[in-house]
Parts: C-alpha cells; structure tokens; sequence
C-alpha cells in the first residue's frame, strides 16, 4: 500500500509536544490512544506503527521464503516429525 507524500509545518509546543495533521495521521492508519515508535535516524525523527513495521518486516521475509510456502505450516510439520520421535 502506497502512502501519499504529505508535508506540514508545525511548531513544538512548551511541554515538547506536536500536532500530527488528521490527512497525516489518516494516512498512516493512526488514531487516538495507538502507540507508535520514535527514533532519531540520519538526524531526523522518525516515527512508525507496528503495522509498518510488521509490513516491512514480511517484506523481507518474502524475499527468502518460496511463493505459496507457508513458514507456519511448515514449523508446525517439523513439529510434529520431531514429536514422533521423542
């Protein structure tokens, strides 16, 4: 899913706080009460949902793991081989 470019201006309030754009935070799929992750990264902050990271994450994944293998069956057929003998 391709996220459109956005840009804003905002200004950091006294508690260090900032106002993140409703066309900004619906774009990421963000809302009230979601937990998101900061980190300082080149010398900007960047900040990203677990689902972006979970989709980037499976993204690699894929690039390793053959079209129509399931990596879950396949755990749980070894699984089961190494319960038989036990």
């Amino acid at each position: 899913m391709a996220i459109p470019e956005l840009q804003a201006r905002t200004r950091i309030s006294e508690k260090g706080r900032i106002v993140i754009p409703a066309a900004m935070r619906d774009a990421l799929g963000i809302g009230v009460g979601d937990s998101v992750q900061l980190r300082v990264e080149d010398g900007e902050l960047r900040m990203s949902t677990l689902r972006s990271r979970l989709r980037k994450a499976q993204e690699r994944v894929r690039k390793f793991v053959p079209e129509g293998v399931s990596l879950s069956e396949e755990l749980s057929k070894e699984r089961r081989e190494a319960a038989k003998h036990e």
